[in-house]
């Protein structure tokens, strides 16, 4: 399947320009691999999305909605739509802000925070099993490569 972001009658690319054959093996790579994630199986009934916004709570404390989304990447109607399953099914909590009483604050449920260390660690074994086709030099290889473009300032 060729899921090219360039596309070729648009932009023609010529089949030596290396930087841009990275640019569209990156993109497809991102993008499969995204889908990838989702389709893991959940654990215990928890998607990856909800999985997520769980562990951004347990990373970063109680969060108002907008933070939420804006950390996730998903639309205010999405984020609503996380939290009150997430509400429904006890492992978040509607509280409000201590000094704006415009704002409420979603937070974890003592319930939520004993399992989603484990939660989190579970998802992480099954989504890191990609990784073991590639020798561990290759692992390492890619890691490395990886460190490297993290760190370019291209990207700060």
């Amino acid at each position: 399947m060729n899921t090219r972001y360039i596309d070729p009658e648009v932009s023609p690319a010529p089949s030596n320009d290396l930087p841009l054959q990275l640019v569209e093996t990156t993109w497809e790579f991102a993008q499969t691999f995204d889908r990838w994630l989702q389709r893991c199986q959940p654990v215990e009934g928890i998607s990856w999305s909800r999985l997520r916004l769980l562990g951004f709570l347990s990373c970063h404390g109680p969060q108002k909605m907008s933070d939420l989304g804006d950390e996730l990447g998903v639309t205010p109607r999405n984020i609503t739509t996380l939290v009150d399953a997430l509400e429904q099914d006890g492992l978040v909590a509607r509280r409000p802000h201590p000094t704006d009483r415009r704002v409420t604050l979603i937070e974890l449920t003592p319930r939520a925070a004993t399992c989603t260390a484990a939660l989190w660690s579970e998802r992480l074994a099954a989504a890191s099993a990609l990784f073991t086709s590639l020798s561990e030099a290759d692992q390492r290889e890619l890691l490395r490569l990886l460190g490297l473009l993290l760190a370019s300032p291209a990207l700060a």
